[in-house]
């Protein structure tokens, strides 16, 4: 397992947070991913945006992996099938909880928004329990 990083983190907070800023000063929208996602399939010409923000994530992601710090890729023991349904359970929660973590965690709390607090309160209990009965209780029972 990789060491942790501060400025590693740190620096890719701000690069998330200068991002969305700058997403909301120059086109008036939140870079909720999970409603970007929903608006790009649309295939809308007015909705192009989109398009043009999620490239642009996956080819920053990529700059970083590839040529700023490249990293072992990570392996899973997840069957396939695993990966799929707990993909569309996280889909399904987003449109329910209208936004992903990014939409509440990083753009919902930097406008002060009391529903995006109420979401992510949320997300972080439901993880924190989570890992609590994954990790703590279930190996000791098991």
């Amino acid at each position: 397992m990789a060491t942790f990083n501060w400025m590693t983190a740190l620096s890719g907070g701000i690069l998330i947070g200068i991002s969305a800023t700058l997403l909301l000063l120059f086109n008036g929208r939140i870079a909720g991913i999970s409603g970007m996602v929903n608006g790009a399939i649309r295939f809308d010409a007015a909705e192009s945006w989109r398009w043009t923000f999620l490239v642009g994530l996956l080819i920053g992601g990529a700059i970083y992996e590839y040529m700023l710090a490249p990293q072992p890729t990570p392996t899973s023991t997840f069957t396939p099938w695993a990966m799929i349904v707990g993909g569309f359970l996280v889909g399904f929660g987003t449109r329910m909880g209208n936004g992903c973590t990014s939409g509440h965690g990083v753009c919902g709390l930097g406008r002060l928004s009391t529903r995006s607090l109420a979401a992510v309160l949320t997300f972080m209990g439901f993880a924190i329990a989570t890992v609590l009965i994954t990790h703590h209780i279930l190996p000791g029972l098991l």
